[in-house]
């Protein structure tokens, strides 16, 4: 029998859509963090370094993140360590995302014109403090568009966590739907809402585009 769609659950999606707003900051946070010093590791002066961060970009970004969701949630548990599906899902999409804006940010340091390196050195700067000074300026000022881009993938790809019993937005769809039959209903809200969510973080990435001409 099919059921009416209340407003009670319109407030349970759009409540559940909180735990997607919070994974997300969570794995762009701490993503970040791991991303910054894999992109560090990428423009290392040391081989082992930038062989190792390859390694680690290369098999993550060869991995589909619903694997490594799976290690995380089930792998880990037959080892004793059984975690939270929040907790899993953190795991996993830091992982996702410190590969990926890894590689986002080496881009854009290696971005940064060669006599920018060679005049810091004239001036007898350390590594840290062309980093500094100089090189990270300049390529936060270039990474700001791409990274505002692959926040809004990070929304989208919460939507995994529902696999391991997460109630974020996807999954709370799910239980609505199979409350009320009306998936043609309940779909489309939670499209409207990842809507809401993505739709800005777009155009804000296009603006700091053109603001900033990242892409010349």
């Amino acid at each position: 029998m099919i059921a009416e769609f209340s407003w009670d659950q319109f407030v349970f999606l759009w409540e559940a859509a909180r735990w997607t707003l919070l994974l997300s900051v969570m794995a762009f946070v701490v993503g970040g963090f791991a991303g910054f010093i894999v992109a560090l590791m990428r423009t290392s002066h040391i081989q082992a370094l930038r062989t190792i961060s390859a390694i680690y970009i290369q098999i993550v970004q060869g991995t589909p993140v619903l694997i490594i969701l799976f290690l995380s949630f089930y792998g880990l548990a037959i080892y004793g360590f059984k975690l939270p599906p929040m907790v899993a899902a953190t795991i996993a999409m830091t992982i996702y995302s410190s590969a990926y804006l890894g590689e986002i940010w080496r881009g854009c340091i290696e971005a940064v014109p060669v006599p920018q390196w060679e005049a810091s050195t004239a001036l007898a700067m350390t590594r840290w403090q062309q980093l500094r000074y100089v090189i990270l300026p300049q390529a936060v000022r270039i990474s700001l568009p791409p990274t505002v881009g692959f926040l809004v993938q990070i929304v989208k790809n919460t939507s995994i966590a529902s696999i391991i019993g997460l109630v974020e937005l996807t999954q709370a769809g799910k239980l609505v739907s199979n409350a009320t039959f009306q998936p043609f209903i309940v779909f489309p809200i939670v499209a409207a809402i990842y809507f809401i969510f993505c739709y800005p973080l777009s155009r804000i990435s296009f603006a700091l585009e053109r603001k900033l001409h990242g892409h010349r």
